[in-house]
C-alpha cells in the first residue's frame, strides 16, 4: 500500500488559518440580487444564462410562454437526432451503437457502414497505451480515486504526445480519437492497481481484442473470467449512448470548452472535464443515489411498500436521515421537468435484466423514490414543484446489475462523455474565436495600505 503524505501544517494552525480567511471571504447573498448577478450562470427562474451556441446537442425540458417556464417533456437531440431514436435503432437492429454516437458527434452526421467500419477500426488501434505507460505511471502511486488517477493519466499523455501543444483541427481529432479510445484501457489498469494496493485483492489485465465493441472491451476487461452475455454488453452500450453528451452548458462541458478557449493543450481541456465530472453534483451523483438507495433498504422494513419509502423519504428532505443535507438524490433536474429521457431509456432497458438477476426488490426502491419524492417536496417545501427522475437515479442500479464495482460508476459515465468533450472543444477550436472572460462584480471597500510593523 503506498505511504500516506503526511501534512507539516498542524490542525492547530490550520484551524487558525481559516479563521482568519472566514473573516473577509463571505459575500451576503442579498449582495448577488443588488447586483443583479446570476449565480451559477443561472437566470431567475432557473434557466441557464445564455452563453453559446452549439450544433452538437440540444437538452429541452420546459418552454417559455408569456415569461413563464411551461414544464414538458423531456428531449435530448444529438445533431437533430433524437436519442429515443438512436437507441431505438440500435436495439431493432440489434448493433452497438456508441461508436456510432461517437461519430455523429464528431463529425455532425450518422455515418455509413463503411464509415462506422472505419472508426471502429481506428479505435480499435488506439486502445493500447504507450510502452511502459501501465508500469511507469498507472503502477506507480496507486489512486483511492480512479476519476483523479484518469486525469492523471490524460496529463501524463501529454509527455507521450510529439506534438502536443498544436491546436490545428487534424492534430487534435487525432488526439481526441485516441483519448476516447484509451479510456477503457486507462479506467480498468487504475481500478486493477487500486485492488492490488489498497484492497489486497490480485489484479488482472486481459489482452486487447481489437474486434470488440467500447461495451464488450470495458466487460471484457473487467471480469476475470472475461464472459458476459450479450445482453449485457448491449445494456451497457446504451448507458455509454445516453451518457455521451448533454449540451454545452454541462458542468464539465462548458469546463472543458472554457479551458479550450484558451488556446490550451487537448489533454489539459479534457482533464477539466474528468475534474467537474468528479463533483457529486455532477457525475458524481451516481454514487449519491446508490448510497441513498442502500440507507433506505437497511432502514425501512419493506423498501417496496411505498408507505414505509414515503415516510423515510420525509425524513432525509428533513435532514433527519441521509446525508443531512436534505436532497434526495437523483432527483429533479436543471433543465428536465416532466421527464429525462435518459432516465426513461434506462429505466426501460434494465427492468428485465434487473429482474432476472435478482435485482427486482431494488428496481422497486428506485420506482417509489421516483413517485413519491414531488409529493414529499410539495408537503415539505409546500412547493408544487414538477420534477422528475435524472438519469443518476437509475443509472447506478444498471451498473450494480451488471456486477460493475461502484468505483467505476462515474469513470464510465466519463469513458462516454469524453465523446461529447472532444466534439465541443473541436467546435470551440472552429466556432468559438473568443477567451471565456464572464465578469465578476468585486464588492470589496476601498483601503488605505498600512506598514508592515504598523498593522
Amino acid at each position: 500500500m503506498p505511504t500516506n503524505y503526511i501534512s507539516p501544517i498542524s490542525m492547530d494552525a490550520l484551524s487558525s488559518l481559516c479563521s482568519e480567511l472566514d473573516k473577509n471571504n463571505s459575500i451576503r447573498p442579498t449582495d448577488f440580487e443588488k447586483y443583479h448577478v446570476k449565480r451559477g450562470l443561472r437566470n431567475e427562474d432557473g434557466t441557464g444564462v445564455m452563453a453559446g451556441l452549439t450544433r452538437i446537442c440540444s437538452v429541452e425540458g420546459y418552454y417559455i410562454l408569456d415569461g413563464e417556464r411551461i414544464p414538458k417533456d423531456g428531449k435530448l437531440s444529438y445533431r437533430g437526432y433524437n436519442i429515443n431514436d438512436i437507441v431505438s435503432g440500435c436495439i431493432k437492429d440489434s448493433r452497438f451503437g456508441y461508436e456510432e454516437v461517437v461519430w455523429l458527434l464528431l463529425f455532425g452526421n450518422l455515418p455509413t457502414e463503411a464509415q462506422l467500419l472505419g472508426l471502429r477500426e481506428v479505435l480499435a488501434e488506439c486502445r493500447a497505451l504507450p510502452d511502459e505507460f501501465v508500469e511507469d505511471v498507472i503502477m506507480k502511486n496507486a489512486s483511492k480515486d480512479i476519476m483523479n488517477k484518469m486525469a492523471r493519466c490524460v496529463m501524463t499523455l501529454y509527455s507521450f504526445d510529439e506534438n502536443p501543444d498544436d491546436t490545428s483541427i487534424p492534430n487534435v481529432l487525432r488526439q481526441s480519437l485516441q483519448l476516447i479510445a484509451q479510456m477503457p484501457t486507462i479506467m480498468n489498469s487504475a481500478y486493477q492497481v487500486k485492488r492490488r494496493s489498497f484492497n489486497n485483492e490480485t489484479m488482472f489485465l486481459h489482452p486487447i481484442r481489437k474486434e470488440q465493441s467500447t461495451a464488450e472491451y470495458i466487460l471484457n476487461q473487467l471480469r476475470v473470467d472475461q464472459k458476459f452475455t450479450d445482453e449485457e454488453a448491449k445494456l451497457l452500450d446504451i448507458c455509454l449512448m445516453i451518457h455521451a453528451d448533454h449540451g454545452g452548458g454541462n458542468n464539465s462541458t462548458f469546463s472543458t470548452r472554457v479551458l479550450t478557449s484558451s488556446g490550451t493543450d487537448t489533454y489539459s481541456a479534457i482533464t477539466a472535464g474528468f475534474g467537474s465530472l468528479k463533483g457529486p453534483r455532477h457525475g458524481g451523483a451516481n454514487l449519491r443515489v446508490a448510497n441513498q438507495m442502500k440507507e433506505i433498504m437497511e432502514s425501512v422494513p419493506d423498501s417496496t411498500d411505498p408507505s414505509q419509502v414515503k415516510d423515510y423519504l420525509v425524513k432525509i428532505m428533513k435532514k433527519e436521515a441521509g446525508d443531512g443535507s436534505g436532497l434526495i438524490y437523483g432527483m429533479g433536474h436543471a433543465v428536465y421537468t416532466k421527464s429525462d429521457p435518459r432516465a426513461v431509456i434506462l429505466k426501460a432497458s434494465a427492468r428485465k435484466l434487473a429482474c432476472e438477476k435478482g435485482f427486482e426488490k431494488e428496481f422497486k426502491t428506485l420506482e417509489n423514490i421516483e413517485k413519491l419524492t414531488p409529493e414529499v417536496f410539495a408537503e415539505i417545501r409546500g412547493v408544487d414543484k414538477v420534477m422528475c427522475a435524472n438519469v443518476d437515479l437509475y443509472s447506478g442500479l444498471v451498473y450494480k446489475v451488471l456486477g460493475i464495482p461502484e468505483d467505476l460508476y462515474t469513470p464510465l459515465f466519463a469513458i462516454a462523455r469524453i465523446a461529447g468533450w472532444c466534439a465541443h472543444r473541436l467546435e470551440e477550436l472552429t466556432s468559438g474565436g473568443k477567451i471565456v472572460r464572464p465578469a465578476y462584480k468585486s464588492v470589496s471597500k476601498p483601503r488605505e495600505f498600512v506598514n508592515l510593523f504598523d498593522r
